[in-house]
């Protein structure tokens, strides 16, 4: 078992690591364009929940790449996981492409959705109107990703990750500052780092390739195809956001104490929440490589067993992150708020999502598991399904005393608790584990 767990942390610790850098593009962006004034900075909010949305609901394309590439990875037939791969890039490039034009051409309405003044939605909209333009980049550097993540290495996306980062505070900073060209320098440098982020891991990718004789053009037949996998990972994808959703609109609803103050704290919890999130997510990333490979290496026994440890190192670290949360709850606010309202109320609802975090770890992991293992229509279906226990639950839950509290106790043991249920009953049977080379494709 430590070979398994040596293996674990070689592809978790990096991706953990670079799970963390990712959102620093919009930090640093929002660290820098706050000194310009609020309206610039409520104007990139505004932009940024836009962005993160559309980005977002792509996140297959890092995942399906992954478990398509690990699975011929596993299988012995590397030219054929780099060709998945490479079909994986260009469906990047063309979803990329979509979003870009629309997007560009949407943005006036993407921005007066969000009903803001005219000041602010200026500012959003010269933000987003170029931030756009990184889409596809941004949108490459998750296919190339997932191809690297399936190969086994987690190092390359952290580095570049890294690099990616520093270069945009320096060009944001440049840009902002140097040449006074305002929020929509912070745009032109966000995009600049991007490109040359997706530049760096597509050069990676494209060299192992022509290592292994994969084709490098666009193969109409291996991007539908990656397209058809991608559907029920976007279904999946878009019940989870429904559920978070509701339970931000949830909170709106708590009448027990100011709005403002049930917002502010429940945006500060979510955030934690969300920090915590990517440490877990660190070994549900290395079960979907993992898990990939030994289904198409044909060892079934071998997925069984890495299950097994990857579900008590999920455990282990949610354990971990629960008890530190629960020890520093008393303190986090100060870092977020100076409204003592907002500080007193963080503390029980930081109780109630540390004590759920053990859940979490394991939800993850599973989560990968069967990323991993293709099993996309199951997990689609499992999402519709905790969506229609959850949402109920959440506006029941604002309706009682202590509000945001009891909507935090459902977000935990209703919309988690749902989800473990599901996953762990897949788990236990046969119908996820498909060896070969190829799976849902």
């Amino acid at each position: 078992m430590k070979a398994v767990d040596r293996e674990i942390l070689r592809l978790a610790v990096p991706a953990f690591l670079a799970l963390v850098a990712e959102p620093m593009f919009l930090l640093s962006d929002a660290a820098i364009v706050g000194h310009l004034g609020t309206p610039e900075l409520a104007g990139l909010g505004v932009a940024a929940v836009v962005l993160q949305t559309v980005v977002g609901l792509c996140v297959f394309l890092a995942y399906g790449t992954t478990a398509s590439v690990a699975r011929h990875l596993g299988a012995g037939d590397l030219r054929a996981a780099l060709a998945e791969g490479v079909d994986g890039v260009w469906l990047a490039v063309v979803i990329g492409t979509v979003a870009t034009v629309g997007g560009i051409a949407l943005t006036p309405v993407l921005v007066g959705a969000f009903d803001t003044g005219s000041e602010v939605a200026g500012h959003a909209e010269t933000y987003l109107a170029i931030a756009f333009l990184g889409t596809t980049p941004l949108l490459v550097m998750l296919a190339t990703t997932g191809v690297l993540r399936g190969l086994q290495d987690t190092r390359t996306p952290l580095l570049v990750a890294v690099v990616g980062n520093g270069l945009n505070i320096a060009l944001n900073v440049l840009l902002v500052y140097g040449l006074g060209l305002g929020i929509a320098g912070s745009a032109i440098g966000s995009v600049v780092a991007q490109v040359l982020s997706a530049a760096w891991l597509v050069v990676v990718v494209v060299r192992a390739a022509r290592a292994h004789d994969a084709p490098l053009s666009p193969d109409r037949a291996g991007i539908l195809a990656a397209a058809h996998a991608a559907v029920a990972l976007v279904i999946r994808t878009l019940a989870l956001r429904a559920c978070l959703l509701v339970g931000t609109y949830a909170v709106t609803r708590v009448g027990t104490q100011g709005t403002d103050v049930n917002v502010a704290t429940h945006q500060i919890a979510i955030t934690l929440w969300t920090f915590l999130a990517f440490a877990l997510d660190a070994i549900a990333i290395a079960a979907q490589a993992l898990t990939g490979r030994a289904l198409g290496g044909d060892d079934v026994e071998g997925t069984r067993r890495l299950t097994r440890r990857m579900i008590r190192w999920g455990w282990g670290s949610g354990v971990v992150a629960g008890v530190g949360l629960a020890v520093a709850s008393p303190f986090l606010g100060a870092l977020f708020t100076s409204d003592p309202e907002v500080r007193e109320l963080l503390v029980p609802v930081l109780l109630v999502a540390a004590l759920g975090q053990p859940l979490a770890g394991v939800v993850f992991v599973l989560d990968g598991v069967l990323i991993g293992a293709g099993d996309g229509a199951f997990l689609a279906w499992a999402g519709m399904v905790v969506l229609a226990a959850y949402a109920p639950a959440a506006l029941w839950a604002a309706t009682l005393p202590h509000g945001l509290v009891a909507v935090w106790v459902a977000m935990t043991f209703v919309f988690m608790g749902a989800r473990g249920v599901l996953l762990s009953w897949r788990a236990r049977g046969d119908a996820w584990i498909v060896t070969g080379a190829s799976v849902g494709r």
